[in-house]
């Protein structure tokens, strides 16, 4: 028996087994996309297995019972269709999109890829090596490194401390047994979200969904949980010397997870410091003191605490300029409040940013299907607007000042540059 409640256009059902299926119709092109959605992002791993769960992304759709690598790539290329793989801290994605009549055979596909891969050997020995190739092509990119450094001095051993793709170290032992582990594990009916949108029904959805993944029973044993300790705040100086031709200055700032009141708020000024060539950093750093190459800010959607990073490329001898000029411009969040017109320019740019990411059919599942999976629930569309319109000048500032003070600092260049800079700031720093 399904249990079905309608959230405007959003239709979403549970299945007797535990699938949760969401369907938004679409009538508008003669596309159906699909966003399968499995609690089992890299959180999910053990420490010693960092890069697993994208490993298994890597390695999923290359063989599956009955079909091999390339026929599944020919089925999927026989029906102009698209079906890949994606991974990320919070969650693992199987996505794909094809004409309206084509969708019942490649969400079929997709069922026996999820439910049954095969894991074959020499596909996980090439998708490893491949892996461990991308890990060391990201030690030779001074961004990728300094924000390495940063991350695992923030989080510690918290899963978000480590790069999707895991370390050589860890990567370098998994195999195809612990790749079936993993999947034995999390990839289960009532662990898994399933959102279409596009030419179709909800009724056509619920049946075929039901048809394609109704006989999948929940197994006997639990589903694990997520016993992640608490992040400290203690934040830290690191200076990686690397003879570059220009120097990474980063900040960051341990701060709040979607859940939290204060999201809302951290999102808008994120946007304020750093997104576009309006922003603040951009125009004061940039535009009037020339000190960047690049700069700008990110705050990203996570579950647990999120990072709150504002960054740099700047000339050898300007690395103590840019390290004082972004560390200043955060602080003044916290001492000055934004003024009426600087907060609806944020506003406008984050909604208008929004609503462009919902255009296609392949964007609202995803956005739909991640709400979902995120507890939020689907409403949150509509509540995310809300809390953007309501942020007013106090609470900004109240923000600022809770979040943003002590930063942990991540300095990557020529060894006496970074040291120099990291020297005067340290000396600097208000107490």
């Amino acid at each position: 028996m399904a249990i079905s409640q309608q959230k405007s256009q959003i239709h979403r059902t549970v299945l007797s087994n535990g699938i949760v299926l969401l369907v938004t119709e679409n009538p508008a092109c003669d596309i159906v996309a699909g966003r399968i959605f499995i609690r089992a992002g890299s959180c999910h791993e053990n420490r010693e297995q960092a890069g697993l769960a994208h490993l298994l992304s890597t390695v999923l759709t290359k063989g599956c019972d009955g079909l091999s690598s390339l026929e599944i790539a020919e089925q999927v290329e026989s029906l102009g269709a698209s079906l890949g793989t994606d991974v990320t801290s919070d969650y693992f994605l199987l996505s794909l999109k094809t004409i309206t009549t084509d969708f019942p055979e490649i969400l079929t596909l997709a069922a026996r890829i999820l439910r049954s891969p095969t894991f074959p050997e020499s596909e996980v020995e090439l998708e490893r090596r491949i892996t461990l190739q991308n890990i060391n092509s990201q030690k030779e990119q001074p961004f990728s490194v300094a924000f390495d450094k940063l991350r695992k001095a923030m989080y510690g051993n918290h899963p978000y401390g480590v790069s999707i793709l895991g370390e050589e170290s860890s990567v370098s032992g998994l195999t195809g047994a612990d790749l079936s582990h993993f999947h034995h594990q999390y990839f289960r009916p009532d662990n898994i979200i399933i959102s279409i949108a596009g030419r179709i029904n909800p009724s056509q959805a619920t049946d075929l969904v039901e048809q394609v993944f109704g006989d999948w029973q929940i197994p006997d044993m639990e589903l694990p949980t997520l016993n992640l300790s608490a992040i400290p705040v203690a934040p830290q100086q690191i200076t990686t010397p690397q003879n570059t031709q220009q120097s990474i200055v980063m900040l960051g700032y341990l701060t709040a997870s979607m859940h939290s009141p204060d999201y809302g708020t951290l999102k808008l000024l994120s946007t304020y410091l750093g997104n576009g060539l309006s922003s603040r950093l951009f125009v004061e750093l940039r535009e009037k003191q020339g000190l960047a190459y690049e700069v700008s800010a990110f705050y990203p959607t996570r579950v647990f605490p999120a990072s709150f990073v504002v960054y740099m490329g700047t000339a050898p001898e300007n690395t103590y300029k840019a390290l004082s000029g972004l560390y200043k411009e955060v602080e003044l969040l916290s001492t000055s409040k934004l003024s009426p017109a600087s907060l609806q320019a944020c506003k406008n740019k984050i909604l208008g940013q929004y609503a462009l990411s919902k255009q296609t059919n392949a964007q609202i599942a995803q956005i739909y299907g991640w709400y979902e999976l995120m507890g939020l629930g689907v409403e949150f569309d509509s509540q995310f607007q809300e809390i953007i319109l309501q942020v007013n000048a106090e609470q900004a500032i109240a923000a600022a000042r809770q979040y943003l003070r002590e930063p942990y600092v991540s300095l990557l260049g020529q060894e006496p540059s970074v040291n120099s800079a990291l020297e005067q700031f340290s000396r600097g720093i208000p107490q």
